[in-house]
C-alpha cells in the first residue's frame, strides 16, 4: 500500500526506518498531519534480524518496518514510497520535492534517512556484508560467538572492535591490512587478550556455498575465518538538505560524516530536526527509535508554541478592534 502524497502537512518525515516511523507515530498520535517519505533502501536490509530491541528481539527488519508503517497509518499518518531530491524554504515552512516530481509542503521536517556504509574495495567483501561480514558486536556478535573471527583494520576504532569481538570468541585475529599495524600500546592490549596480528595487505574475502571461508592476503596466504568484522566509514544520507544549508560534517571520532543536532534532535536550521543514524552514527535500532519518538514530540511542542503565539496575537487584535468600535 502506498499513500497518495498530499499538498500540505504539519510535518514531513524523510526516511522510514525505526527513527522516522517512531517520530511519525509520535506526531500522528498528537493529531498532527504527517507524511513519511521512504526510499525503501534500509541499511539493515541484508541482516536476518534486528537485535537488542526489547520485546522484538530477532524480528526481521522488513517485518519491523511493516508493523511500524501500519501503526503510523492507524493514527492517520501517510507513508509514501519515494526518494526526496531536495528540501527548500517555502515561506514559513518547507517545500519537499521528490525525484519523480511530486511535491509537498511541510511546516516542520524530521530527517531520518540514516547512513551509507563505505567499505574497503575488496573482492567478495560487499557480497557478505550484513551476513558474516559484520561491523557491530552488539548487533551481530551473538550470532558468530565461538567462531573463528577476523577483524580488518580500517580506521581508528578497529582495535577497539577486535577487543569487543574477543568477548565473544577465543579465536580472533587482527588483519593489519594497509593500516601499518597497531601502535605499541594497542599491540600490547591485543597480545594480552590473545588476539594474533596478521601483517600484510588483504587482497580478497573468500566464500564457498554461501558462507565466508577466509581472508586471502596479497601474498596468496589464506587465513581461514568464519566471520569478519569491518568498521565501515559511515556517511549520513543527506545531500538533499544542501539547499537548506545543512551538510554532513566530519564526526569528531573520525568514523564518518553526520548531521549535527542537539539532544532533542534540533539542527542548526530552524524547523528541521534529525534523528537516528543520520545524526548518531553508532545508534542501534532501539536508540534510533527513541530519538525519533523524542524528536516527534519536540516538533509537536514547537508547533503548539507557534500556534499559541498566533492565537494570542489574533486575540489581542480582536480585542483591540472591539475596543476601537466601542469608542
Amino acid at each position: 500500500m502506498t499513500d497518495r502524497l498530499r499538498d500540505e502537512y504539519d510535518a514531513v518525515v524523510i526516511g522510514g526506518g525505526a527513527a522516522g516511523l517512531s517520530g511519525a507515530l509520535s506526531l500522528a498520535r498528537s493529531r498532527r498531519s504527517v507524511a513519511v517519505i521512504d526510499a525503501g533502501a534500509p541499511r539493515n536490509a541484508p541482516a536476518e534480524g534486528v537485535h537488542g530491541l526489547l520485546g522484538r528481539e530477532g524480528i526481521a527488519p522488513e517485518e519491523l518496518v511493516e508493523r511500524g508503517r501500519a501503526e503510523v497509518r492507524g493514527y492517520g499518518g501517510h507513508v509514501v514510497t519515494g526518494e526526496v531530491a531536495s528540501a527548500a524554504r517555502d515561506g514559513g515552512g518547507f517545500r519537499v520535492r521528490l525525484t519523480d516530481g511530486r511535491e509537498a509542503r511541510a511546516r516542520r521536517l524530521l530527517v531520518a534517512t540514516g547512513l551509507s556504509d563505505e567499505l574497503p574495495d575488496l573482492p567478495g567483501l560487499r557480497d557478505r556484508w550484513g551476513r558474516d561480514v559484520l561491523h557491530c558486536p552488539y548487533c551481530h556478535g551473538w550470532e558468530v560467538r565461538d567462531r573463528a573471527i577476523g577483524v580488518l583494520a580500517t580506521g581508528p576504532v578497529s582495535v577497539h572492535q577486535a577487543l569487543l569481538f574477543r568477548q565473544l570468541s577465543e579465536d580472533v585475529v587482527f588483519f593489519a591490512h594497509t593500516a601499518g599495524g597497531p601502535a605499541a600500546e594497542q599491540a600490547e592490549e591485543l597480545a594480552a587478550r590473545g588476539i594474533r596480528v596478521v601483517p600484510g595487505e588483504v587482497a580478497a574475502v573468500e566464500a564457498e556455498d554461501g558462507r565466508l571461508t577466509g581472508v586471502r592476503l596479497a601474498d596468496g596466504t589464506l587465513v581461514r575465518r568464519e566471520a569478519l568484522a569491518v568498521a565501515s566509514r559511515m556517511v549520513a544520507r543527506a545531500k538533499f538538505l544542501a539547499d537548506l544549508g545543512l551538510h554532513p560534517v566530519e564526526h569528531p571520532s573520525g568514523v564518518g560524516e553526520y548531521i549535527p543536532a542537539d539532544a532533542t534532535g534540533r539542527t542548526d536550521v530552524p524547523g528541521v530536526w534529525a534523528a537516528g543514524n543520520v545524526t548518531e552514527l553508532s545508534a542501534q535500532v532501539a536508540p534510533a527509535a527513541a530519538a525519533g519518538l523524542g524528536a516527534g514530540a519536540q516538533i509537536n511542542a514547537d508547533l503548539v508554541a507557534e500556534e499559541t503565539r498566533q492565537a494570542v496575537a489574533a486575540r489581542r487584535e480582536a480585542l483591540s478592534r472591539e475596543g476601537g468600535e466601542r469608542r
